[in-house]
């Protein structure tokens, strides 16, 4: 257990995000906001919610528990490592790869490969059951993810990500034409109506910025977009484009579903870059377009 402390020298900023913050990229928003629900921050030494707006002055005591031993179990899953030194590795992840367990899945995720690849080597942050990953891709999303094998590593990448400056670039196809390249500026939060989708709402949102540009369209059923994420919201691309009119073929949750070949969307995870958080080094990494959106693209010529 340590404690994080700090003044507010601002007005007006939510507490969760504050902590995050403060934090130096230790902590993700949604996991100071779990310590907050839990009573472990204390705002002029009493709790408050995570939704508490700071006021200047305000001091701030934070209680974070040492990262939990897990239960997962190592699984002798193949990964296609496309980077890997002592602090961190790039995997691209194979389309229907859960990245960490959850409540429908507890094996065979990419986390359970990395305890078997890694052994102990993955970084702590967050609490038990994410050792190692600092951002995600969806379970039916392929392409390149980065893991922190120290919690040094982990801060550093985390800390860029949060300030944007972590490049991340995707490729989909969209249903129907879009002629013009574009941004979506829309914000994401939960919605209220089902709480396993995101939706583009002013309500418990945030800030969510995505850009697209038209690689090539087909016949005027779907189009070939590269997309550069400014943010990175749960399901944002998804979302945005959903939002926008033109979801992503294939998506069952935010589109038709169809067509059914695809089995999930067509959404690759394409480019990564960022600074070696140890090295100061710029680092990108580029990763071929997978056999079912090659498929996929043959299919609609």
């Amino acid at each position: 257990m340590r404690t994080l402390e700090f003044t507010a020298e601002t007005a007006g900023e939510r507490i969760d995000k504050a902590v995050a913050e403060a934090s130096a990229g230790e902590l993700t928003r949604s996991y100071a906001a779990m310590l907050i629900g839990s009573g472990a921050c204390r705002v002029n030494e009493v709790p408050v919610p995570k939704n508490y707006k700071l006021r200047t002055g305000d001091c701030v005591c934070v209680e974070i528990p040492d990262p939990q031993s897990t239960e997962i179990l190592p699984e002798d899953i193949p990964l296609d490592i496309v980077y890997e030194d002592g602090d961190l590795l790039v995997v691209n992840k194979p389309k229907g790869m859960v990245v960490h367990p959850a409540h429908s899945h507890y094996s065979g995720t990419l986390v359970n490969a990395l305890m078997h690849h890694c052994g102990n080597e993955l970084s702590g942050i967050n609490g038990e059951l994410r050792p190692g990953i600092v951002h995600r891709i969806d379970m039916n999303t392929s392409g390149l993810l980065i893991v922190a094998k120290s919690d040094a590593a982990h801060r550093g990448l985390a800390e860029q990500i949060s300030v944007h400056s972590f490049r991340r670039e995707y490729e989909a196809v969209v249903g129907g034409c879009i002629k013009e390249d574009g941004t979506v500026n829309a914000p994401i939060g939960r919605s209220r109506t089902d709480r396993k989708k995101m939706c583009v709402t002013a309500e418990n949102s945030r800030e969510a910025v995505t850009h697209y540009s038209v690689l090539r369209n087909f016949r005027g059923d779907y189009t070939h977009l590269r997309l550069r994420l400014e943010t990175g919201r749960t399901h944002q691309i998804r979302v945005h484009m959903a939002y926008i009119g033109h979801p992503v073929a294939g998506d069952d949750v935010y589109g038709n579903g169809k067509p059914a070949s695809l089995n999930g969307q067509c959404l690759h995870a394409k480019t990564i870059g960022f600074v070696h958080p140890i090295t100061g080094e710029y680092m990108e990494f580029d990763s071929e377009l997978p056999d079912y959106f090659k498929k996929f693209l043959k299919s609609i010529e």
